[in-house]
């Protein structure tokens, strides 16, 4: 076996595009992803599953239907499964994402031209 560290400033300069999250790591059947994120996304849920946002870099805000959260750099915030939410990006953020293994970044929203590929290793 392998041991070396993943070190999340060179993968984030592997990849430029927003909104297309890239797998650096799983544990169980829990992935681990980075996004680099700008501008605003679309209002989703995912209705079988949590998802944790956790900000590296810049600020961001997650709108609800009831009302919004504001991460900055080192907050984290878990969005509960079923609750529509919209992330925005007024300036560029680098954010860490972790939910199971086959999740669509858009959920439920169908036809979405923000919906990324899926399961992409970086």
């Amino acid at each position: 076996m392998r041991y070396q560290a993943i070190n999340l400033a060179d993968k984030f300069r592997q990849f430029s595009d927003a909104w297309s999250p890239r797998v650096v790591a799983e544990m169980n059947d829990y992935q681990f992803k980075l996004v680099k994120l700008e501008g605003e996304f679309v209002f989703h849920s995912h209705a079988d599953t949590d998802e944790t946002f956790l900000v590296l870099q810049g600020e961001l805000r997650i709108e609800f239907r009831d009302g919004a959260v504001d991460l900055r750099a080192g907050e984290m915030y878990v969005v509960p499964k079923g609750v529509e939410h919209k992330p925005i990006a007024l300036q560029p953020v680098q954010a860490m994402i972790i939910e199971p293994r086959g999740v669509v970044n858009t959920g439920d929203e169908k036809g979405s031209q923000l919906t990324a590929q899926n399961d992409v290793w970086i």
